[in-house]
C-alpha cells in the first residue's frame, strides 16, 4: 500500500484574515498565536485581527492585544 501525502500536515498555514473568517494563501495545518507562538490548528481558529492580521490562542489573549494595540495607535 502506498503512502498517501497530505499537503500542508504539520506545516504552518499563511492567511489572509478578514472580519468573521480567513482565507488560506499558503497550506498548512496551523498557524502561531502572535502573542504566546502557541501552536493553533485550524480547525480550532477562533480569533484574530483582520486589522493586524495576527491569531490569537484565546479571547483573553486577543482582548489584551487589542487594548495594547490602541495604546500604541495602532488601531
Amino acid at each position: 500500500m502506498g503512502i498517501m501525502l497530505r499537503l500542508g500536515q504539520n506545516r504552518p498555514a499563511r492567511l489572509d484574515y478578514k472580519s468573521g473568517t480567513f482565507r488560506v494563501v499558503s497550506q498548512g495545518d496551523h498557524v502561531l498565536c502572535a502573542v504566546t507562538g502557541q501552536k493553533i490548528m485550524l480547525n480550532d481558529l477562533r480569533y484574530w485581527s483582520h486589522e493586524l492580521q495576527e491569531p490569537y490562542a484565546s479571547a483573553e489573549i486577543a482582548n489584551a492585544r487589542y487594548a495594547e494595540a490602541r495604546a500604541a495607535g495602532d488601531l
